[in-house]
């Protein structure tokens, strides 16, 4: 039996060639090709300053300690995310605070971040999950009230609306299950030309120039390496297709979804420039419609339990909206290379469902 598997995406020839390239001009550690995949990245989400990483989570990390996020303050984040986003609160030292979400949405629901801050809060992280928008406008004029600073998880939102460019910092991922991926890998957006210089300190350990080093700062290894980024740069040049692609695929499941009482679709406004990276559905019995999907050769993933849940974080509170998506949330087959066959075969599968 064809097995599809809950995400596809493809690398082929282009990368291949990018990748040769670098290698035989020994481009290999981070240099010209990374500043490439950086200048192109800027130029299209119309940022002055692009700085890559090793990882989304690394770009998170990043830019916290670049904007002094420090020991002992604290960190807003929804508590519906990939721990990623509280793991870098916390590795930057910081307590992380978790708010629930949208009682429609897994994002956060910004009417209830006033009641969060205290003296000691330093900064927010919104998560665009899965491409939704957060509402930035009312996010930041919360921000400028308090004097935080906001760093946006957009690492499910490449591309999404203005996800990523409407704060002092923007962290986008680029794994595998991204709209374009060099394997791992990451970067943060900025306006902020400080923030960037700041930025490439904490990627090199603290240090501009690694031939006559002067220690200036707190930082680590978090580069990209050219290799990574010649695979970027091929991934860009598919991402026009993939989001028209993606788009058609969500849609395909939004009617073919429609009228089966047991699933109902997480929605994305595409309307609003939103691009929906996945398709994420809420499931009555969810464990059984994911064993009825496998003995049908059909990958299905259900969703990451809420931060809460994570004991050492020290989440207290009640989250009743974001544990709706934790215990019912299921991601079916999708990505920008799914074959349309694969997701009728899914539909099919679920109207007969019993």
């Amino acid at each position: 039996m064809h097995v599809i598997s809950w995400w596809r995406t493809q690398f082929g020839e282009p990368e291949t060639k990018r990748v040769a390239d670098a290698i035989a001009r020994e481009h290999i550690s981070q240099g010209p090709v990374t500043a490439e995949f950086e200048a192109r990245l800027a130029e299209a989400l119309g940022v002055p300053h692009v700085v890559a990483a090793s990882s989304g989570s690394a770009a998170m990390l990043m830019a916290l300690l670049a904007l002094d996020i420090r020991p002992g303050d604290e960190v807003i984040v929804p508590n519906r995310t990939w721990i990623a986003t509280a793991h870098a609160a916390a590795m930057a030292g910081a307590k992380v605070v978790l708010v629930d979400v949208l009682p429609h949405l897994p994002i956060l629901d910004v009417s209830q971040v006033r009641s969060k801050i205290t003296a000691r809060t330093k900064a927010i992280m919104p998560v665009h999950l899965g491409g939704r928008l957060v509402d930035m406008k009312a996010l930041s004029a919360i921000a400028q009230e308090y004097g935080l600073r906001v760093i946006e998880d957009a690492a499910q939102a490449l591309f999404s609306g203005n996800a990523g460019v409407r704060s002092d910092a923007g962290c986008f991922s680029l794994s595998v299950a991204k709209l374009i991926s060099t394997g791992q890998g990451g970067f943060v957006a900025t306006k902020s030309k400080e923030t960037a210089e700041r930025l490439k300190l904490v990627r090199t350990h603290g240090v501009a120039d690694v031939i006559h080093c002067t220690y200036t700062r707190l930082g680590f290894n978090f580069r990209l390496t050219d290799i990574q980024a010649s695979i970027g740069l091929a991934q860009l040049d598919r991402a026009p297709g993939r989001m028209e692609r993606m788009k058609a695929l969500y849609s395909r499941y939004e009617t073919g979804l429609a009228g089966l009482p047991f699933v109902k679709l997480i929605p994305v406004d595409m309307r609003a420039g939103e691009l929906p990276l996945y398709v994420e559905v809420l499931c009555d019995d969810r464990e059984k419609v994911m064993e009825h999907l496998r003995l049908r050769g059909i990958q299905s993933r259900p969703f990451y339990p809420d931060l809460n849940r994570a004991g050492y974080l020290g989440g207290d509170g009640e989250f009743p909206n974001a544990r709706v998506f934790g215990e019912r949330g299921l991601f079916l087959p999708c990505g920008p290379d799914q074959p349309p066959e694969n997701v009728d075969r899914v539909l099919e599968a679920l109207r007969a469902f019993q």
